[in-house]
C-alpha cells in the first residue's frame, strides 16, 4: 500500500475524532467535514473518515433538543419574534388589540377561529398550534 497524505491513519492523527460535548466541538468537526466536502472527489479513506465524523455529529444532534415542542400562544410569540411582528400585526386574527394582549398574556385562550386565522397568517397547519400529546 502506498503512503498518501490522506490515509485513514493520517486523518485520524490530524484530527482525532472524539464524542462531541459542546457547540465548540461541533464547530470544529463541522469545519473538517466542510473541508473534506469542498475537496470534491474523496479517496476511500477520506470517505470512511467523513462517515465517522458524520456519525459523531448525528449522535450529538440526536441528544440535543434542537426544536422545542412549542405550540399555542408560545408558538405565536415565537413566530412574532422570528418575523419581527408587533401585537397590532395580529389584529386580523383576534379583531382587537385588547384581545391580542389578553391572549398573549394568558388571560384568554385561543379559539378555533384564532387557530385557523393564525395558521393562515403564518402559512402553517392548524395542527402545529396543538400539543403533540
Amino acid at each position: 500500500m502506498s503512503y498518501t497524505q490522506n490515509t485513514y491513519t493520517n486523518l485520524l492523527v490530524s484530527f482525532p475524532p472524539r464524542p462531541i460535548k459542546s457547540e465548540e466541538d461541533l464547530e470544529k468537526i463541522q469545519n473538517i467535514v466542510d473541508s473534506l466536502l469542498d475537496k470534491g472527489k474523496l479517496t476511500e479513506d477520506e470517505e470512511d473518515y467523513l462517515y465517522l465524523l458524520a456519525m459523531l455529529i448525528e449522535e450529538y444532534e440526536e441528544k440535543q433538543d434542537l426544536v422545542p415542542d412549542i405550540y399555542g400562544i408560545e408558538l405565536i410569540k415565537a413566530l412574532m419574534v422570528e418575523l419581527d411582528l408587533k401585537q397590532k400585526d395580529l389584529i386580523p386574527i383576534f379583531k382587537t388589540e385588547s384581545i391580542v394582549s389578553d391572549v398573549l398574556n394568558g388571560k384568554r385562550k385561543l379559539t378555533v377561529e384564532h387557530i385557523q386565522k393564525s395558521a393562515e397568517l403564518f402559512h402553517l397547519s392548524p395542527a402545529v398550534f396543538f400539543p403533540e400529546n
